[in-house]
C-alpha cells in the first residue's frame, strides 16, 4: 500500500497552510475523530503535523484525500483497501465504483430521458451559484414529475453526483450545504401539502440515524415517499443514541421505527447496535433499516426488515396494513 506525501509542517508565523485541526476535518470529511487517530495508527495515514500545543493538523491534500476515501467507504469499500492510496489512485477507484448514495434507504437508476439533461442544469445551479434556478429547477420538476418519481429518478442520483463533486474537489462545502438547504425546502413543502390530502391510514414512523450518521436529506427522502403512502411521520433527524430512539418510540407510539446507515460504522457495530435496539423496542414495533451499509444485507437480522431499495417502502408499508 502506499504512502502518501507528508503534510506541510507548522511555520513558526502560524501559516493556515499548515493545516486543518482535527475537529474541522471531521465537519469536512464526516470521518470520526476515533477513526482518523486508529487509522493513523494502523495504516500510517493521515499523517498530520502538530502545533506548538501537540494538536494535530492536517493539510489540504490529505482532506481531500479522505474525502474520496469517505465516499469509497459509502460505495461498500473497506479501509484496508482505500485509506492509504494516493490521490490519484483514489480518483481511479471512484470512477470504477459507483457508489451507493449515504443519505438514502437506497436509489434507483435514471431514467434514459429528461432527468440525465435536468441533471446537469441543477449541477450546474450549484456550481454557479444560483440558488434561486436550484430552487426553481427542483420545485418545477417536482411538480412537472410527481413525487415519488421526482424523489427516486432525480433526487436520489442527484445527492450522489453532487455528493461525488465534493469527494473530488469540484465542489467546495458550501455548495454542497446549498443544495441541502435548497432540497430540504422543496422537499419539506412536498411533504406539507400531502397533509392536506385525504389518504389511506398507514402506520406512524419514527425516522433517525444513530451517532456518527450525520447526513439528513435521505431520511427527508424516505419521509417523502412514506408520506406519499399515507403514514405519519415523526422524524427526529440524525445522530439519535439508542436509548433515545426507544423513549421517542414509545412517547409517539410509532408503529415502525426507520434507520437510515452509511459505512460510517463497522458491520459488528452496525449489528450491536441494531441487536440492541430490537431487543428495547415493544415487539410489536416494527423495525425497518437500509442505506449504503452492506453488513445489512449480508446477514439477516431477527426481527429487522432491511430496504435495499427506495422502492422497496411501498410493499412494507403494504404488507404493515395487511397484517394490521
Amino acid at each position: 500500500m502506499n504512502t502518501l506525501t507528508q503534510p506541510t509542517t507548522l511555520t513558526s508565523s502560524g501559516s493556515p497552510d499548515a493545516g486543518l485541526p482535527i475537529a474541522s476535518v471531521e465537519r469536512e470529511t464526516g470521518l470520526g475523530k476515533d477513526t482518523l487517530r486508529v487509522w493513523e495508527r494502523r495504516y500510517g495515514f493521515p499523517t498530520p503535523s502538530r502545533d506548538s500545543s501537540g494538536d494535530r493538523l492536517y493539510s489540504a491534500t490529505q482532506v481531500q484525500q479522505l474525502k474520496l476515501i469517505r465516499r469509497l467507504l459509502d460505495a461498500g469499500m473497506r479501509p484496508n483497501k482505500v485509506v492509504g492510496l494516493d490521490t490519484a489512485q483514489l480518483q481511479a477507484l471512484l470512477t470504477q465504483h459507483t457508489p451507493a448514495s449515504s443519505d438514502v434507504l437506497s436509489t434507483t437508476n435514471l431514467s434514459n430521458n429528461e432527468p440525465d439533461a435536468l441533471q446537469d442544469e441543477l449541477l450546474n445551479a450549484i456550481a454557479t451559484h444560483d440558488p434561486r434556478a436550484l430552487r426553481h429547477g427542483l420545485s418545477h420538476a417536482q411538480m412537472r414529475m410527481g413525487l415519488a418519481p421526482f424523489v427516486t429518478d432525480l433526487v436520489a442520483p442527484l445527492t450522489t453526483a453532487v455528493g461525488d463533486a465534493w469527494a473530488q474537489g469540484r465542489f467546495e462545502v458550501f455548495e454542497e450545504h446549498l443544495y441541502t438547504e435548497v432540497l430540504t425546502g422543496v422537499l419539506r413543502h412536498a411533504i406539507a401539502s400531502l397533509t392536506l390530502k385525504p389518504v389511506p391510514q398507514g402506520p406512524k414512523v419514527l425516522l433517525t440515524t444513530l451517532p456518527q450518521e450525520q447526513h439528513s436529506l435521505g431520511l427527508l427522502m424516505v419521509e417523502a415517499l412514506l408520506a406519499l403512502e399515507g403514514c405519519a411521520c415523526v422524524s427526529l433527524g440524525t445522530q439519535t443514541p439508542v436509548t433515545d430512539i426507544v423513549q421517542a418510540a414509545q412517547a409517539h407510539q410509532a408503529d415502525v421505527v426507520a434507520l437510515s446507515f452509511s459505512n460510517v460504522h463497522k458491520a459488528a457495530v452496525v449489528h450491536a447496535n441494531l441487536r440492541e435496539l430490537r431487543v428495547q423496542l415493544p415487539s410489536a414495533t416494527a423495525l425497518w433499516v437500509g442505506g449504503a451499509c452492506n453488513a445489512l444485507y449480508q446477514k439477516p437480522l431477527a426481527g429487522i426488515s432491511a430496504v435495499q431499495h427506495l422502492s422497496g417502502l411501498q410493499p412494507l408499508v403494504t404488507q404493515w396494513r395487511h397484517a394490521h
